[in-house]
């Protein structure tokens, strides 16, 4: 939980968080529910919305409050195919009803699962290895390719968010006041092609990767790996144009070093025209590490890569995840990725996401401080700024419109350095019907806080 404290540890988390100067702005039994949170967990934790969501029960696009209020939720991608799927609830019972162990006994679910999974990726990408958490699959994606390469150097954009252990807190400049200083780390602008002064975007971060390599080579330290997430989701979603990502993976190649493809948050048809985000790009990942909307949100996450690399991993590093990958948590996995492909899921996405799109689109005529209104699929950024000439992030105005949304039961968050990029990433079961209340309701909150 936050406090009134004015120092900010981290955008990603005290964006849009709940602070207790407005205790008294919550119904009695909400007040003691949080003061009890308080009490009894770490100080770490935080509440989103300036009136926390007291969720007791959840339906596909939907979340339900303790009076039985229904909330739409536009922000939510870890139970991607919706909260409280009947076949994902299904296969977990059964599941647990019957064995729930590790993958060092021989059980057909992990390899099944494996088979079809790998199906989806490029046929470089030929062995899978099964972890709890995207954070602990991008930790083994970095160990991985410090060993393939011999390299220790990493390069990542300048508000990445790559998980919670302690080497990953080296490489999630998101976390701001806990991101510790690490010599082999370099930190390079995100590829803001709304704002960056350029024709050619995808040239212009080529340019910043190589820059960034050859000062690490310059002090001694040989390049291990590029690491990111291809919607470049924390630093403010820059998905576009398509294909820009390529130069910068040639210069990755060029190198020595790996492609950490971070698909916990673009991956699993989010992005709507490909399976995986790093797809779009026409690139070819080294690594692909994955989180828990693979499951979801039952603790499952897995590393893919090269055979090859992978392969001398194994061989050289006594390397084991004791419940990675077990019995349960394959089962939902299992559930989510049939859902995923028996529906054609990818098309909704891609459909669902077009529409609200334009109709933001649609809404920012007339209302400079929609500066730009930018995604694919169902990850979608709208950039709120103080006036459309200096392009000049306004926090105030964007927290405004999340709070004012979440008051009328929707729920959207914020993303960038500068808090002020709406950030709609709803589960992928999103449709026509739900985005017209999406942008209905921020119709009405845009009257309110903008009127043209």
């Amino acid at each position: 939980m936050t406090t009134d404290a004015p120092v900010s540890l981290s955008s990603i988390m005290d964006g849009n968080s709940f602070r207790i100067a407005d205790l008294d702005r919550l119904t009695p039994t909400a007040q003691q529910l949080v003061l009890r949170r308080q009490a009894s967990l770490g100080p770490s934790y935080r509440l989103f919305y300036r009136t926390p969501v007291h969720a007791v029960s959840g339906s596909g696009a939907y979340l339900y409050d303790a009076d039985g209020t229904r909330i739409l939720d536009a922000y939510n991608n870890v139970p991607s195919v919706g909260h409280a799927h009947p076949a994902v609830a299904d296969a977990v019972s059964a599941q647990m009803r019957k064995l729930n162990t590790h993958t060092r006994y021989l059980q057909d679910g992990i390899v099944s699962y494996s088979e079809q999974l790998l199906a989806t990726l490029p046929d470089h990408i030929g062995s899978i290895m099964f972890t709890n958490s995207g954070s602990e699959s991008n930790d083994l994606a970095i160990r991985i390719a410090r060993l393939w390469t011999g390299g220790r150097g990493i390069v990542v954009t300048a508000e990445a968010y790559h998980g919670t252990t302690e080497l990953l807190s080296r490489v999630s400049p998101a976390i701001s006041g806990g991101f510790p200083d690490d010599d082999t780390v370099r930190i390079i602008p995100a590829p803001d092609a709304y704002r960056v002064d350029t024709d050619d975007i995808g040239a212009w971060f080529a340019d910043r990767v190589r820059e960034a390599f050859d000062d690490l080579l310059a002090h001694g330290i040989r390049p291990a790996a590029f690491l990111a997430d291809s919607i470049f989701s924390s630093d403010g979603i820059y998905p576009d144009p398509r294909g820009f990502l390529a130069p910068a993976i040639d210069v990755v190649h060029a190198y020595g070093a790996l492609f950490i493809a971070d698909e916990v948050q673009p991956g699993f048809v989010r992005t709507g025209s490909t399976f995986w985000g790093f797809e779009r790009h026409g690139v070819e990942a080294d690594l692909v590490s994955m989180g828990k909307p693979m499951g979801n949100g039952i603790p499952v996450a897995a590393l893919a890569g090269r055979d090859d690399i992978l392969a001398r991993f194994g061989k050289e590093v006594p390397y084991f995840n004791t419940f990675g990958g077990n019995s349960v948590s394959i089962s939902a996995a299992q559930a989510v990725l049939d859902v995923i492909q028996s529906t054609d899921l990818i098309r909704s996405v891609d459909r669902t996401g077009r529409l609200i799109r334009e109709g933001i689109a649609a809404l920012a005529v007339g209302r400079p401080l929609i500066g730009d209104v930018r995604g694919s699929g169902l990850y979608i950024g709208v950039d709120i700024v103080t006036d459309p000439e200096s392009k000049t992030p306004d926090s105030a105005a964007a927290l405004a419109i999340v709070n004012a949304l979440r008051e009328r039961n929707v729920l959207i968050s914020v993303a960038g350095p500068g808090n002020n990029v709406l950030k709609i990433r709803p589960p992928l079961v999103f449709g026509e019907p739900e985005a017209a209340l999406l942008l209905e309701t921020l119709d009405t909150v845009l009257e309110e806080v903008a009127p043209r």
